[in-house]
C-alpha cells in the first residue's frame, strides 16, 4: 500500500539528513514532531542535488542533474516516485504549497555550479545565494507557517537573511575545498590566493548583519519551529565566532569545525533561553 511506501520514503530522507549533517539533524530534532518530517524531506532533496554538482566527479553531472529535475516533475505529476527522496519531497511540496519558483531558483543555482566557477559582481553573488540558500529557507518557512500566507510574507525577508548567513558561513568555512578541489570562488573581489584580514573581516561583518535581521524573524516564528531554528542559528553563530578568531591563512589551510561537546553546550543554552521565553 502507498502509505507503507511513503513511510519508507520518509525514513530514507531522515537517513540522508543524519548521514550528511549531524548539526542540521540536531536542529531538526528540536522542531515539533508535526513538522519535523517535512524538513527532513526538503533537506534530502536539496542535499542530493548539491551532491551531484559537488561530489560526483566521475560521472556526467549535467545529465544526472537534468534527470533529477525531470524525475522530480514526473513525481509531482504522478504523485509518486520510486526514488524515495523525490517521493518524499513531492508530498511535502503539495502539502505545504511550496511554489515552483522556489524549486526552479534552487535548481538554477545548482546548474550554475556546473558552468560557473567565479563570481565577480555582487549581483551575481546575490543571485546565486538566493537560489542556493534563501529559497531553501523559504521552503522551510512554508512548512513553519502551515499555509498562513500573511505570516509567510511577514517572515519572508528574515528567513532569506538567515539562509544567506548560513550559506556565507559555509562558504567561509569551506574556502579551501571550494577553491582547491572545485575551483570555485564565490566572494566577489576576494583573492583566495592570499585571503587577507580586511577581506575576511568584511565578509564576517556582512554575515553578522544577516544574522541580526534574521534573529528578528526567529523571535516571531510559530512555537513549533522557534526552538529548532534558534538552535541552528546559535550553532552557526558559534561557527562564525570561531572563523572570526581564526587567522586568514589558517582558514585557507584547514576546515574550521565546532566540536560535539560545544554543540551540546549550544543546544543546552538554547533550550534555557527558549524555556525562559527570552526569544
Amino acid at each position: 500500500m502507498k502509505q507503507l511506501f511513503d513511510e519508507t520514503s520518509y525514513m530514507c530522507s531522515q537517513i540522508v539528513t543524519k548521514k550528511y549533517s549531524t548539526s542540521f539533524t540536531l536542529a531538526v530534532k528540536m522542531l515539533s514532531p508535526k513538522i519535523r518530517q517535512a524538513i527532513y524531506n526538503i533537506y534530502a532533496f536539496v542535499r542530493f542535488a548539491d551532491e551531484i554538482v559537488d561530489s560526483f566527479h566521475d560521472f556526467d553531472k549535467r545529465r544526472l542533474l537534468d534527470e533529477f529535475e525531470i524525475e522530480y516533475y514526473k513525481a509531482y505529476e504522478d504523485g509518486i516516485s520510486l526514488n524515495p527522496i523525490l517521493n518524499s519531497f513531492q508530498i511535502t511540496v503539495k502539502k505545504y504549497k511550496i511554489t515552483d519558483d522556489l524549486i526552479q531558483a534552487f535548481l538554477s543555482s545548482m546548474k550554475l555550479d556546473l558552468e560557473k566557477s567565479k563570481y565577480t559582481t555582487l549581483e551575481e553573488f546575490n543571485d546565486y545565494i538566493y537560489g542556493s540558500a534563501d529559497v531553501v529557507g523559504l521552503m522551510c518557512l512554508k512548512v513553519f507557517v502551515n499555509g498562513n500566507e500573511q505570516e509567510y510574507e511577514r517572515l519572508k525577508k528574515p528567513a532569506m537573511r538567515l539562509g544567506s548567513a548560513f550559506q556565507k558561513v559555509n562558504f567561509l568555512r569551506d574556502l579551501k575545498d571550494d577553491f582547491e578541489k572545485l575551483d570555485r570562488s564565490y566572494f566577489p573581489g576576494v583573492d583566495l590566493n592570499s585571503l587577507n584580514i580586511n577581506d575576511k573581516n568584511k565578509i564576517i561583518s556582512e554575515i553578522e548583519e544577516d544574522f541580526a535581521e534574521a534573529f528578528e524573524g526567529i523571535k516571531s516564528l510559530p512555537v513549533e519551529a522557534k526552538f529548532g531554528v534558534y538552535t541552528a542559528y546559535k550553532y552557526y553563530k558559534k561557527l562564525l565566532k570561531k572563523l572570526k578568531h581564526t587567522p586568514s591563512n589558517e582558514i585557507m589551510n584547514t576546515r574550521v569545525r565546532v566540536s560535539n561537546p560545544v554543540k551540546m553546550s549550544v543546544l543546552a543554552k538554547s533550550f534555557v533561553v527558549y524555556k525562559l521565553n527570552l526569544i
